[in-house]
């Protein structure tokens, strides 16, 4: 299949290229499109042989949910069985935006989207390409990352081009994604709110609108194989680059040296070895023979978070065999960047003591 890539950079001047784009969507193709968090793989979440076919271009499993987007807070009232206060708040809040939140779903929700869960998760984009792509095709789309399952997600059009180039008809190209990792799952389906997923909108943001939250222990842990993942992002290894990924905890002054240790041993087995190193510690980092990639500052955890996808493609692009990871503090979007790193890593974690 020949993949057409547009860039989108004016909604009114490009809108015969996003009415081409509905037009797929409508006729049960798929079409990559931006979002403030990452770049996505869509089709009409109505169409399940179209929802079937974004799992056989990813090579994603079944039994990993979708997330569907809407255009408008009217949306969400045909996929969901019920809106309770809790998510009209919510929604007042942080809509549109980095915010999924999962309700009991609708008849009209196929199953192939849910992954046979009687739960849907949706949530409305902060991004004008995306909202007009949905409005333009008159349907809910139903989207992941667009990056072959497990690899890091997205978040310029050249990262989908790598994975899936010649395996969908369009990629709209809007330029880099602002948030940098997916969104944040919120599940308020059941008596208790509890993230599933974090991401951009952080749990202290959603404590100051609904009060307590409860964090899913599989956040920062393993999802046994056996167990039912009820948000994307929660089963199998995902976020990984090429290179296998080490993260190194414990208190800040000693992760340096644990880091250093750890990166000699490796270079003097002749690999090419990367450290993911934030702001406050670059410094620390003197030796010889590795690279050094500074992803932010820990005193701003969102520009960390904008950066770490694209700089494991970057360690890819440059042939590393092994990334060293700094671990943060887990609070605010600490607890996104952890979870994906974690995940990245398949939770292989060294203390520095």
């Amino acid at each position: 299949m020949e993949t057409r890539v547009e860039k989108i950079e004016d909604i009114e001047a490009d809108k015969p290229i996003l009415d081409y784009a509905a037009k797929l969507i409508r006729a049960g193709e798929l079409v990559v499109f931006p979002t403030e968090t990452v770049y996505g793989i869509g089709a009409d979440a109505y169409n399940t042989r179209a929802v079937e076919n974004i799992f056989k271009v990813k090579r994603r499993p079944m039994d990993n949910p979708l997330i569907v987007h809407i255009a408008s807070v009217e949306g969400i009232y045909e996929l969901v069985r019920n809106v309770p206060k809790i998510a009209k708040d919510l929604i007042k809040a942080y809509w549109p935006g980095p915010l999924t939140l999962i309700l009991p779903k609708s008849d009209k929700v196929p199953y192939e989207v849910t992954a046979g869960l009687d739960t849907v998760a949706i949530r409305m984009p902060d991004h004008r390409v995306a909202l007009e792509l949905i409005r333009k095709s008159n349907t809910p789309i139903a989207a992941p990352s667009a990056n072959t399952s497990g690899r890091p997600s997205p978040t310029t059009a050249a990262h989908v081009i790598e994975d899936l180039y010649g395996g969908i008809p369009l990629i709209l190209d809007g330029g880099r994604c602002s948030v940098g990792l997916e969104s944040t799952v919120l599940d308020i389906s059941g008596d208790c709110a509890t993230i599933l997923r974090p991401g951009g909108v952080t749990k202290e943001m959603i404590e100051v609108i609904i009060g307590k939250v409860h964090i899913d222990d599989r956040v920062l842990e393993p999802l046994e194989d056996n167990k039912e993942a009820r948000s994307p992002g929660m089963k199998y290894i995902h976020y990984a680059p090429k290179a296998p990924v080490i993260v190194v905890e414990g208190e800040l002054s000693r992760i340096p040296d644990m880091v250093d240790k750890i990166a000699k041993g490796h270079i003097l087995s002749g690999e090419k070895v990367a450290i993911l190193a934030t702001r406050e510690t670059a410094n620390s980092y003197i030796g010889d023979g590795y690279s050094l990639f500074i992803i932010g500052s820990r005193d701003n955890p969102a520009e960390i978070a904008a950066n770490l996808f694209a700089t494991f493609r970057q360690c890819d692009s440059e042939g590393m065999d092994l990334i060293i990871a700094e671990a943060i503090e887990e609070t605010h979007e600490g607890l996104a960047i952890m979870n994906r790193i974690l995940r990245a890593s398949a939770f292989n974690v060294i203390y520095a003591d």
